[in-house]
């Protein structure tokens, strides 16, 4: 492979990982929103901030970062090939992205006054995108039955 391909592929892989990083700050930051919106649920001043900050993280930061991720994802491995690690990474990132979906679930119920989980349910989910990327990480950086 040249020199021109390397270039490439490390331009993708850049902004790859540059909006990973901001999809997990959205990923884990939002349903800690939801454990103080929760715990101030009452104060209507105070949930109309939460409403605000949830909505500006998920869908200005956290969905766009989805798509590009993605994006940059499949571009890499279209470039490299999907070997059997990428594929299990792609079923974690599936897995992330379904999580994703489910947290806009609950922005929707904070939104319109819904919301019947507890700060306490907010918190234990919010370690689960955690665990997936710890995952995908050591995917990445061991890449087993390559």
């Amino acid at each position: 492979m040249g020199l021109e391909f390397y270039s490439s592929y490390n331009w993708i892989k850049t902004f790859h990982i540059i909006f990973m990083v901001a999809w997990m700050a959205g990923l884990l930051y939002v349903p800690r929103l939801f454990v103080y919106h929760k715990e101030n649920y009452d104060n209507f001043e105070l949930s109309k901030v939460f409403k605000v900050m949830e909505k500006r993280l998920y869908f200005y930061i956290a969905t766009p970062s989805l798509f590009i991720v993605w994006l940059t994802g499949l571009l890499m491995a279209n470039l490299i090939g999907f070997d059997s690690w990428l594929i299990i990474k792609i079923g974690f990132v599936i897995l992330l992205s379904l999580y994703h979906i489910y947290i806009g679930f609950h922005l929707h119920r904070f939104k319109n006054n819904q919301q019947d989980r507890t700060a306490k349910f907010f918190r234990l989910i919010n370690e689960i995108p955690f665990v997936l990327l710890l995952l995908i990480v050591i995917l990445v950086v061991f890449k087993p039955f390559y």
